[in-house]
């Protein structure tokens, strides 16, 4: 009888175990998941959300609040009531036969309308730049608006020499209401196909970040960060097989027909200073303030700097020119350098590989220009790899959407050190759709540097701004407004973070490239300062 109940007493014991094993087990399994898309059919509430909601939501609010305060409604009923640039007027305050190199020049501006009349509010979208062609100069001027028909641009006379001002109408301040409310609309300009795809053959089916159907729903879920994108579910498919998207542009507008007419070519981008003659600048050996090396946590004035000779020169921080293939080694020597966001930033990437020869490119698999790429030295332990950004991405090719992640996930997933850097772009593809899709996305990428900077507070990260690009294409989706508050959103929302800041926005315009993907001399002066900024 006792061997009997010693017997039972171990087999007993022995199944406890082995219950709790198989418990912990299940949890490891279940708590440790990679895939951060959750595939179904039907809606699921996170069990328990890292973020409050409430907090994005109420942060998302009040950013918009501030926006809508900054560009009020402004109606009409004919363009001769909106802005001319023929009858406006630039007044050279307190001006000078000759300027001295540092100065600062302002210009009074009162802006008219068609029939000659002072407008009596502001918000037009205006862009000012000096130049001077013979010595390849270039550099942004800032404007001040009053809210009340009058604005002061500034320009500060980096150089020496004869020097060009321009200030350029852009668009209107009633066309910049219309692209506001028309924006924030949501009239789903931009269509998304996803395929599904199995060992016979493809599906295609509509998806977006919103879809208006009674169909039933495929649902890619990042509870955490309150991240969504749909497809209409295939029929006999999993969602789990969605393998590919891409987008195609809807044959739909938001404007009415007045509207559209302030976005004619000929109504875009004319100049306010038609009449105005070089000004000469001089040395007067003045003596010029000494900076500090560029560093990371720096505050960027704008403008940030200018362009002479081709090459951009910091108006903030003193630079280390990287000219030399063994200059860029030594610096990245034992680096990890991850570029996160669109193809402005692959460009990088190929810039890199034809400068430097000891990159060598890594087969990362994949197909198409939207894979990620990465390049290594082996030899120096430098590694730098460019992966694209989650939804909503804009092309009319097919992009793999297998290892789909979220900028925010890809930080996380970086441990980060003193040898490891991340470069993070985002804008020209979120022009098309709703700000507040923007908004909660780089809320989302602050909290994730956040994060990353508790566990490894060394690590370096740097924002490069949106180029300035295309005036000539369609401007309710892709006006340089959109990109202008996109720029103004992601200052504010990481202005109390201690990252460094790439002002390709001040750039591009310095060199006037109006191209989206500036050439290669623009490309090694945004790496030349992200270099500065890492060594």
């Amino acid at each position: 009888m006792l061997i009997f109940i010693l017997i039972f007493w171990v087999i007993y014991l022995a199944s406890k175990d082995h219950t709790k094993f198989l418990f912990s087990l299940e949890n490891h399994i279940t708590l440790n998941q990679g895939n951060i898309f959750k595939k179904s059919s039907h809606s699921e509430a996170p069990l328990c959300p890292a973020v409050s909601p409430k907090e994005t939501e109420l942060r998302i609010k009040d950013i918009m609040e501030k926006l809508d305060q900054q560009i009020p409604p402004r109606p009409f009923t004919h363009v001769n009531t909106t802005t001319s640039a023929t009858h406006s007027t630039a007044t050279i305050l307190n001006p000078q036969d000759t300027y001295c190199r540092g100065d600062q020049l302002d210009i009074l501006l009162e802006v008219r309308d068609h029939l000659g009349r002072r407008k009596q509010y502001g918000g037009d979208f205006l862009r000012a730049r000096m130049s001077s062609p013979a010595l390849m100069a270039g550099a942004s001027g800032k404007v001040t608006d009053f809210n009340n028909g009058t604005y002061l641009v500034s320009f500060t006379l980096f150089w020496e020499g004869q020097v060009s001002l321009s200030l350029l109408l852009i668009h209107p301040s009633e066309g910049v209401s219309a692209l506001w409310r028309a924006r924030n609309q949501g009239c789903d300009k931009i269509i998304f196909i996803g395929l599904f795809a199995n060992r016979t053959s493809n599906v295609f089916t509509e998806c977006g970040l919103t879809l208006n159907t009674n169909a039933e729903l495929c649902q890619y879920m990042d509870d955490r960060d309150h991240e969504a994108f749909y497809c209409v579910r295939p029929q006999h498919r999993p969602c789990e097989s969605l393998t590919h998207v891409t987008t195609r542009t809807r044959n739909i507008s938001c404007l009415s027909k007045e509207e559209w007419s302030l976005f004619h070519r000929s109504n875009i981008g004319v100049e306010m200073m038609k009449n105005f003659t070089p000004v000469e600048v001089v040395p007067c050996n003045k003596s010029e303030n000494i900076k500090k090396n560029c560093q990371i946590g720096m505050k960027t004035p704008f403008p940030s700097g200018y362009t002479l000779k081709k090459m951009w020169i910091t108006a903030f921080c003193k630079q280390i020119k990287f000219n030399e293939t063994q200059n860029i080694n030594d610096c990245l020597e034992r680096k990890l350098i991850y570029l996160m966001g669109d193809s402005t930033l692959r460009q990088w990437i190929y810039y890199l590989q034809k400068a430097v020869k000891t990159l060598k490119y890594f087969d990362h698999h994949g197909a198409g220009i939207f894979k990620t790429y990465v390049l290594l030295d082996v030899e120096r332990h430098i590694l730098i790899q460019w992966k694209k950004h989650g939804h909503p991405f804009v092309t009319k090719k097919l992009f793999s959407v297998k290892d789909e992640n979220y900028i925010p996930r890809e930080i996380d997933r970086v441990a980060g050190d003193k040898n490891t850097a991340i470069v993070i772009t985002l804008g020209q593809h979120f022009r098309p759709f709703p700000i507040n899709i923007f908004i909660r996305r780089a809320i989302n990428i602050q909290k994730a540097i956040e994060r990353l900077f508790l566990r490894s507070p060394e690590t370096k990260v740097i924002l490069k701004t949106e180029n300035t690009r295309e005036i000539h294409q369609n401007a309710e989706m892709f006006s340089d407004f959109h990109g202008y508050i996109q720029n103004l959103i992601i200052r504010d929302i990481f202005v109390d973070l201690n990252v460094g800041i790439i002002d390709a926005w001040d750039m591009t315009i310095a060199y006037c490239t109006n191209n989206a993907h500036p050439p290669d001399y623009v490309i090694q002066n945004q790496i030349g300062m992200f270099l500065n900024y890492i060594c």
